[in-house]
């Protein structure tokens, strides 16, 4: 039975990657520690729930990763999809430390399995998580539990007391009231605000009424508000997320990753005025699956079909909602509520552009458009083998980033620059300072396996001290 009216020596709020790696390193430094998680023990996890690989950079051949993944090839993929937008030097110590991840979650009684195919091509660059995220939470869980971390579900944390710079204790209600938990630091861990609707409103209007929450409803900014009230630096753009494309059959909340569509490279991507509005295949798909929820959001009504034929059936990790098929592309569009001719027209201009090529999607391949003012510039095909299929789509929010700024060991930054004295924070509530925007595939887990530990360290050393 948990003590709420114990002092401990390290308080972690959330219940993912980020809380368990945090947790995991302050007990095995000797500390006692608390988890606070809002949700209930089933729902426990966060987004962590939904994954099922990590980024890591390795020398070599590591496990079931196949070849080398060094340092600066991270590096470049990272400037790549950030565009620059990401703190340098957090992020280069980032990569350096997630060389040890994978040997480290093992230590803790997480399982690999070799990495799935298809489009996602992440065999060198990731690795998966054998039974996925909940498995992967499992096991650390039962670690961190054996050692004596202490855990209460249904606890949600609704204020801080903040002296100046100092965290002094959580007020946290649960079924059996209201209370005020005192430690000695604190690691926030508790996520973004993906499954606030109001907060997400704020910034995207009304568009947000569209917007499909990836991953755990829990996740509502409460911790992230209350820092904020509370004087720390804030980072990251509050318009900016890891946002992906969604079958629109999705449930609201807590779809996870299965309903993410990955088709998108496959063929077209039209509006509901049946018009591309982004070339389908500008890098390889880890780089750039995640800008799709932003571009269908700047959409009309905020949808979008994905659209290929025949001879691509069997290409991509098969979504859970079935395709909507038809044999032409007029009765296609009636079924998508689109205009036939005008469809029509879209696949005829894209057929007639089409330059043969190798098709390969293990690289960048040479099958190309020409002549169209929107190019497809790889893994174009002609879309006339039918029957011919459809997904439709939304934006799917996975989680924001805005959020804590942290200095090297952890520390949240108060306003000015200066750290806190014994706040620190780890995972998707400072993934703001390495993701100014964009996405990598398994590089949330990265961030909150990193980001933990450290954490974890500073906590635990500040106790002691």
């Amino acid at each position: 039975m948990v003590d709420l009216a114990k002092r401990y020596d390290v308080l972690v709020i959330g219940g993912g990657n980020a809380v368990l790696c945090a947790a995991i390193t302050a007990r095995r430094r000797g500390c006692s520690v608390l988890v606070l998680e809002a949700a209930p023990k089933f729902y426990r996890g966060g987004n962590t729930r939904h994954t099922r690989n990590i980024r890591v950079a390795h020398d070599g051949p590591s496990g079931l990763m196949t070849g080398a993944y060094p340092e600066e090839e991270f590096w470049a993929d990272l400037q790549r999809v950030t565009g620059g937008e990401t703190d340098e030097h957090l992020a280069r110590r980032m990569i350096r430390l997630s060389k040890e991840l994978q040997s480290w979650l093992g230590a803790q009684g997480v399982h690999f399995q070799a990495p799935l195919q298809g489009s996602i091509g992440l065999d060198r660059t990731n690795a998966f998580f054998l039974g996925g995220g909940r498995a992967m939470l499992n096991a650390l869980y039962r670690t961190a539990l054996g050692l004596g971390v202490e855990a209460l579900y249904d606890a949600e944390v609704v204020n801080l007391v903040v002296d100046g710079n100092r965290f002094v204790s959580a007020i946290v209600e649960t079924a059996t009231g209201r209370f005020a938990v005192e430690a000695t630091s604190l690691v926030a861990a508790a996520g973004g605000f993906e499954a606030n609707l109001e907060w997400l409103k704020q910034y995207w209007g009304d568009k947000a009424d569209n917007f499909i929450i990836r991953g755990t409803p829990y996740n509502r900014g409460r911790v992230l508000r209350i820092l904020l009230d509370n004087g720390i630096e804030p980072v990251g753009d509050p318009t900016q997320c890891h946002a992906v494309a969604l079958d629109v059959r999705a449930p609201r909340f807590d779809g996870g990753i299965i309903t993410r569509l990955d088709s998108i490279v496959y063929g077209i991507v039209v509006n509901r005025d049946s018009q591309r509005f982004y070339d389908e295949d500008e890098d390889m798909w880890p780089k750039r699956y995640a800008i799709w929820g932003r571009l269908i959001a700047a959409e009309p009504g905020q949808i979008a079909f994905s659209i290929h034929d025949a001879r691509m059936e069997g290409r991509f990790i098969p979504p859970p909602f079935p395709a909507i098929k038809a044999d032409t592309i007029p009765e296609l569009a009636v079924k998508l509520g689109l205009d036939g001719a005008a469809l029509a027209a879209t696949v005829a201009a894209f057929n007639e552009a089409v330059r043969p090529g190798t098709f390969d999607t293990t690289k960048l391949d040479d099958c190309r458009t020409e002549g169209l003012e929107l190019p497809k510039t790889h893994w174009a095909t002609p879309l006339d083998r039918p029957p011919f299929s459809a997904y439709p789509l939304r934006p799917g929010i996975t989680f924001t980033y805005l959020g804590t700024r942290v200095d090297d060991r952890g520390r949240i930054l108060m306003a000015g620059g200066a750290p806190s004295a014994n706040m620190f924070a780890a995972g998707e509530i400072m993934a703001g300072n390495i993701l100014g925007k964009g996405y990598l595939a398994g590089i949330g887990m990265t961030i909150g396996g990193v980001s933990g530990r450290v954490a974890g360290e500073g906590a635990a050393a500040h106790a002691f001290n």
